[in-house]
């Protein structure tokens, strides 16, 4: 267990003091008790409990808000005190068809009333503002995890909810779509990209500042780099490099500084990106290296941690209101159709495929993923310059950004 861990008291009662017999273990004075021997009618309150303080797993804080809500859906509808082992798939099926019928934040509307009479009130009322089957299929893989857990802890004798999933009638491609170009053209013809009056809450009003912070350059950066959300906001100043004669963004969780927040959200998302030639002349690096003179340690400071601990939470939200405001939000569109946008350019420029998997990190070598074979364990991967010839040639030719040359960056 790592220091300063808070750990379940009953998972570590699980080595207890026993009289030294022939083992290694015996020798020592310590034996193994199984949890279930322990606790023969857990309850899933109980379960639960044993399961999030978990010493051995390494719990990001959005993960852990997530589970947390499954857990709260789940014991009001299922009951807290219900005995693990009575579990059955018939709890389960009961657990899917609440879900189906919950409103969408059920349990933040309607704070007096628990799940199932949320459920039940949407049902007659025939109300179609329902958690989607992508939700409650997250829900049911969360539980799932929970009683598999379970299952190796020898606290249940199977997992009933094992392979229970809706179907889900949107298709994967049809849920997030890359923006249009007219949405592109509202986007990066806002005040905030000519002149607005301020970089605070009068970002969408016309006027004479033309500030070049976060807000500026984060859509941009993932339009044209193919940054993921979480990725750009949580930048270093020092991931800002030259590499072989070539500024580069350095995605990594590694930090100059001596703690750090950064988060990957796979192994593969680690990687090397020379940063596109319309940011250089947009003079980000020149952005970069006043930060770096100004003694920052992020790139993007104003960008502060939201309550999941990930800093694209905040400026998710604020890109919502900007989308809003400027006429660009639809209902298939976030800010992670940028990069949707970005994969389609990699298209359209004929950049081979390993290359653009290696430019987004959708996959890397020995990754494991569908895209990964033996081959890809063999080599140390592309040179930035073969990886700079290829995001070069990323073009958005319907849209125009000359106004953004137009005028001196402040800051």
């Amino acid at each position: 267990m790592r220091a300063g861990l808070s750990a379940d008291q009953r998972i570590l009662a699980g080595l207890v003091q026993a009289p030294s017999v022939g083992s290694e273990n015996d020798r020592r004075g310590l034996v193994p008790i199984p949890l279930a021997e322990m606790a023969p009618d857990l309850s899933l309150r109980e379960l639960y409990d044993l399961y999030m303080s978990d010493p051995t797993r390494d719990w990001s804080p959005r993960t852990r808000l997530s589970y947390e809500t499954t857990r709260k859906l789940v014991l009001a509808i299922m009951g807290e005190n219900t005995p693990v082992r009575s579990i059955s798939r018939a709890h389960c099926r009961t657990l899917i068809e609440t879900l189906r019928w919950l409103p969408r934040n059920a349990l933040t509307r309607y704070p007096r009333l628990n799940p199932v009479e949320i459920a039940a009130r949407a049902k007659e009322a025939e109300r179609t503002d329902l958690v989607s089957p992508s939700n409650i299929n997250t829900y049911l893989n969360k539980v799932g995890g929970v009683f598999n857990w379970a299952v190796k802890e020898e606290m249940m004798d199977r997992n009933p909810a094992k392979g229970l999933k809706v179907p889900d009638a949107t298709l994967r491609r049809d849920k997030r779509l890359p923006f249009s170009d007219t949405q592109l053209r509202s986007i990066f013809a806002a005040p905030l990209y000519t002149g607005c009056r301020d970089d605070g809450h009068g970002y969408a009003v016309p006027g004479d500042c033309r500030p070049r912070n976060a807000r500026f350059w984060i859509p941009l950066i993932s339009l044209f780099n193919g940054l993921r959300l979480n990725e750009a906001c949580q930048l270093d100043v020092g991931d800002v490099r030259l590499i072989e004669e070539v500024p580069c963004f350095v995605v990594t969780e590694a930090s100059e500084a001596r703690e750090t927040d950064k988060r990957l959200k796979t192994a593969s998302s680690e990687r090397v990106v020379p940063i596109h030639p319309e940011l250089v002349a947009l003079k980000f690096v020149d952005f970069a290296a006043r930060r770096r003179r100004a003694g920052e340690a992020k790139l993007f400071g104003e960008v502060g941690l939201g309550a999941t601990g990930y800093r694209s939470t905040t400026f998710s939200a604020w890109f919502t209101r900007f989308t809003g405001k400027v006429k660009a939000r639809s209902s298939k569109t976030c800010f992670h159709s940028f990069r949707h946008n970005f994969r389609d350019a990699l298209r359209e420029a004929r950049v081979e495929r390993d290359i653009a998997l290696a430019l987004g990190g959708w996959s890397a070598p020995g990754g494991g993923g569908s895209s990964a074979s033996v081959s890809d364990a063999y080599g140390s991967g592309y040179r930035v310059a073969t990886l700079f010839e290829a995001i070069s040639r990323v073009r958005y030719p319907q849209l125009d950004l000359s106004h953004l040359h137009n005028f001196d960056s402040v800051e």
